[in-house]
């Protein structure tokens, strides 16, 4: 069908070129929002009636007689009918609709998938300092940029996934000084206890591991803790590299692997902050006032100048965040997008304006929205009924691995993508349990088990396969095709799929490349939660009003092509969003 959709817009174009030179600009099918108005629509007319001083009506009469002298037009679309001020609505031919099940089964695993290009894309997100726990709005931000990491990977994109953390500064030596009391038995209420220091219980275990002078490793470092209770700057370096070893495990809970770990810290030794700091004062965006320095980001678009310098000495925060995202234009990055918490709202329009200072003595041609954001609201956390706002191991926050603990990384995911970034979101645990349709998370995953466990009766799926509980393409072969009889259901005769029902679910199966192109250009991964959810409602439906083993055994080879293809998106989807398709519940 996809094949076929593309025919018929390229005779779209040819017939809105035949109008006027350039109109074929203005082709484009859209989903009427009702059934029985058809499978595609037209508003060419309406768009174009002004362009042509033609009464809308009558053009789209004109160009329904053109469409209707095309061939993919008289091959594949049942009818033309023109409605209301000039829509034209096209119902397909039952044929059409069916071609989608091939196309799926012959794509399998890279169904929706398009060819790779050169084009790449670096895209920052957890980002979380090496301070504590990783917490629910961490675990928002680690959903989001997975998803929209795998999603852009479907598009052709070379991915390039980067963790940025802080691991010097005020909040890594107040970590140094909670760790350091907790060593000398100094505890949280103690009258020495400092107001601004980290209290969870994983200050203990780290001070702990201290004096029994242990050895961690993590990603980017491995340190053996002296155990003298008086070295602040080695308790220090062990409590980062202690933390960095949790936030390691988290990820690793979490299934999540980063390509990089930028240190704030390469960009001081480095000198790419003294840099981009003299760079910016070249450009002559920058002034003293009461001793401190300061950047005339209201030349670029900010609301006010920002200090850059602090009287006291010592850059603001939003210094090192332009030398960054230097370093990123530099390492050949023209797209980059950073995942980050709603607070950080008011950093984008001072890094975009250093930047620009920068980019003008360089003359580095940065765009003037460089870099692209996404920002996520907090979340909140429901169980049992009541609001949960203290974990015993971080001290005053819950943490991802409380989540994923409570419910599984699958419901974690799932849910955390389930809204829209900038929506409040609240996860309800109970619900995330949950065996039943209310839980969205297992209405998709119980859809898939549904039909493997068709498919399996019928010795569709290799024995292997039969054994295990999950559906996971990477751990059994790199292409799931190599789990299923592809072979034998594509030589099914699918033509006896007639019915309504039957044609709308092809029609839904229809929908995936065009949801996943829309979710990647609209940085919006949630609508491929929203697909997934639609198109097990669909199937649902299917299954519930036309029975899949039947006697006629055409009738029934038909069915079991289309759930397979049903099957197979859905785990094409799930697997995008980092969850997994159970084949039994």
């Amino acid at each position: 069908m996809l094949k076929i959709k593309e025919h018929l817009f390229n005779a779209l174009v040819a017939c809105l070129e035949q109008l006027g030179n350039g109109l074929g600009a203005k082709a484009a099918f859209e989903s009427p929002k009702m059934a029985s108005h058809g499978d595609l629509a037209v508003t060419a007319a309406l768009s174009l009636s002004k362009t042509l001083k033609t009464n809308p009506r009558e053009l789209a009469l004109r160009l329904k007689e053109a469409l209707s002298q095309t061939p993919p037009f008289q091959e594949w679309v049942q009818s033309i009918d023109i409605a209301g001020p000039g829509f034209l609505n096209l119902t397909l031919k039952p044929s059409a609709k069916q071609a989608i099940v091939s196309e799926i089964l012959t794509a399998s695993s890279r169904f929706g998938e398009k060819p790779q290009s050169d084009s790449r894309v670096l895209v920052e997100f957890v980002s979380a300092n090496p301070t504590g726990p990783l917490h629910v709005g961490h675990a928002r931000q680690a959903a989001l940029g997975d998803a929209l990491c795998n999603l852009f990977e479907t598009q052709g994109l070379s991915v390039h996934r980067e963790f940025y953390y802080n691991d010097a500064g005020v909040q890594i030596e107040t970590l140094a000084k909670s760790t350091w009391c907790r060593i000398h038995g100094i505890e949280p209420g103690h009258a020495d206890w400092p107001e601004q220091a980290y209290q969870g219980d994983y200050i203990l275990d780290i001070a702990n591991a201290y004096l029994a002078k242990e050895r961690v490793q993590s990603d980017d470092r491995e340190v053996s803790a002296s155990g003298d209770p008086e070295d602040l700057e080695g308790i220090q370096q062990f409590a980062v590299a202690y933390l960095r070893r949790e936030q390691d495990l988290d990820l690793k809970a979490f299934a999540l692997k980063f390509d990089e770990f930028y240190l704030e810290s390469s960009l001081y030794t480095s000198s790419r902050v003294e840099d981009t700091v003299s760079d910016m004062v070249k450009s002559g965006h920058t002034y003293e006032k009461d001793g401190a320095m300061w950047l005339k980001a209201t030349d670029f678009g900010d609301d006010k100048d920002r200090v850059m310098r602090k009287s006291e000495g010592g850059y603001t925060y939003f210094v090192p965040d332009v030398a960054y995202h230097l370093s990123k234009w530099e390492r050949g990055f023209e797209q980059v997008i950073n995942i980050q918490g709603t607070d950080h709202h008011g950093t984008i329009a001072r890094v975009r304006a250093g930047l620009q200072a920068v980019s003008q003595v360089r003359s580095l041609g940065i765009p003037v929205t460089y870099p692209q954001y996404v920002l996520h609201t907090m979340v909140r956390v429901m169980k049992g009924g009541q609001e949960v706002k203290i974990s015993k191991r971080a001290g005053s926050y819950v943490t991802l691995r409380d989540l994923i603990e409570w419910t599984s990384r699958d419901a974690v995911r799932f849910f955390l993508l389930s809204r829209k970034p900038d929506t409040e979101y609240l996860f309800d645990v109970d619900l995330a349990v949950a065996k039943n349709n209310d839980n969205p998370v297992y209405y998709v995953q119980y859809a898939h088990a549904r039909i493997c466990s068709i498919l399996m009766k019928e010795g569709l799926m290799k024995a292997a396969l039969q054994e295990s509980d999950v559906f996971d393409a990477q751990a059994l072969t790199q292409d799931s095709s190599g789990q299923l009889d592809f072979k034998r259901l594509l030589s099914f005769d699918v033509s006896p799929l007639g019915s309504e029902v039957a044609q709308q679910l092809m029609l839904n199966l229809a929908k995936y490349p065009e949801v996943l192109e829309n979710a990647a250009k609209d940085l919006a991964p949630h609508d491929v939660t929203f697909y997934l959810r639609e198109l097990a409602a669909s199937y649902h439906s299917y299954y519930d009003q036309e029975r899949i083993l039947v006697e006629d055994v055409l009738v029934k080879e038909a069915r079991l092509a289309l759930i397979s293809a049903v099957a197979q998106v859905l785990r094409c989807g799930l697997q995008l969003l980092g969850v997994s398709a159970p084949l039994k519940m």
